[in-house]
């Protein structure tokens, strides 16, 4: 079962930032985080968790994109989720937050990536290191949104969003 979940209370994001690369928090692109914390998101999440454990799941797996990515780990923190894929995720701490996910953890990153830099990319191999519980993968000559607003066209970017979908499959096969 694919749920799709609407964390931001119906606030869109504007069209043009699905073509642009923009710092997360920029004022300037209306793409700031304002009412987008967890005191107004987080209970959407926990409502639809909860409805899906009353139908009996027990297993669940989150993607998280972006600010996605946050709540991926947030839920793996609170052993709510089996498995976590985070890709170019924000507002992450490294090393603690990498240090204290207990799901399965796949992050898929890229070349420049604001919110999940080199240095945070280094951090996460050095904790968490490849292992049956923790798989990274790097995406050459893309940006950050690129698994889920790349620009298509561009043979590397095409290739970054096909291999890191591939890998979100497989990873989910593998561990739930």
């Amino acid at each position: 079962k694919t749920i799709v979940i609407d964390y931001l209370n119906g606030d869109s994001v504007p069209e043009y930032a699905m073509t642009v690369r923009i710092p997360v928090n920029d004022a300037d692109s209306g793409m700031t985080f304002g009412d987008r914390r967890n005191e107004q998101t987080r209970s959407n999440i926990d409502k639809v968790v909860a409805a899906l454990k009353e139908q009996g799941v027990k297993d669940f797996g989150v993607t998280g994109y972006c600010f996605g990515g946050r709540y991926s780990f947030d839920l793996a923190f609170e052993n709510i989720i089996k498995v976590t894929v985070a890709s170019h995720p924000s507002l992450l701490q490294a090393p603690e937050d990498l240090e204290r996910s207990k799901a399965s953890l796949l992050i898929n990153s890229c070349t420049v990536d604001l919110p999940f830099p080199r240095e945070f990319q280094a951090e996460a191999d050095r904790v968490i290191g490849n292992s049956e519980r923790f798989t990274a993968t790097y995406r050459r000559e893309c940006f950050e949104g690129f698994a889920i607003r790349g620009d298509r066209s561009k043979p590397e970017v095409k290739v970054g969003r096909e291999g890191s979908f591939k890998a979100t499959v497989w990873f989910f096969k593998m561990h739930l």
